[in-house]
């Protein structure tokens, strides 16, 4: 049975950057997928004139298989459940972004939190830029050190959900 949390913050807030190190920690020991949000749709996954890109540009879904990684493109929006499947056997997901979907998140916060964010949220990672003290945050929400990763991984493995 595998395990979900997901997180979510502003632009620039370090969403990536923790997720990166918690994986880093977690990927030794564990199946780790990663599923990031794209709401904009900006995110470019390959190179004009490439076959995959040639490929994907018809609109069918495309594999692109080699000796180290399969790369999968796809035309279609998937669900959450869709898209966890298809990593197959995994330990933990990571999520980011993607505040509708109904997992316990980290909000991430540096410099200012913004409290739209709380309503989504079952705990908050700041850095020494925010005084824990003046946040005034609902009692339900816990407050982890955002540069202590593994302070977050035990707070993960305490209330992530399983899918």
């Amino acid at each position: 049975m595998a395990v979900a949390i997901a997180f979510t913050g502003m632009s620039n807030s370090g969403k990536t950057t923790l997720i990166e190190k918690i994986a880093t920690i977690l990927v030794p020991e564990y199946r780790v997928a990663i599923i990031k949000n794209d709401p904009k749709d900006k995110a470019v996954f390959d190179t004009e004139g490439k076959d995959s890109y040639k490929f994907s540009a018809t609109g069918a879904e495309v594999a692109v298989a080699s000796p180290n990684r399969t790369t999968y493109f796809s035309q279609k929006p998937k669900s959450f459940e869709e898209t966890v499947a298809m990593f197959g056997n995994v330990d933990i997901v990571l999520v980011e972004g993607l505040k509708t979907l109904p997992l316990p998140r980290i909000c991430i916060a540096r410099g200012e939190l913004d409290r739209n964010y709380l309503d989504f949220c079952e705990a908050v990672a700041i850095d020494e830029s925010l005084d824990a003290s003046k946040l005034d945050l609902p009692k339900n929400i816990d407050i982890l050190p955002l540069n202590e990763p593994k302070k977050i991984i035990e707070w993960i493995w305490k209330n992530a959900k399983e899918i």
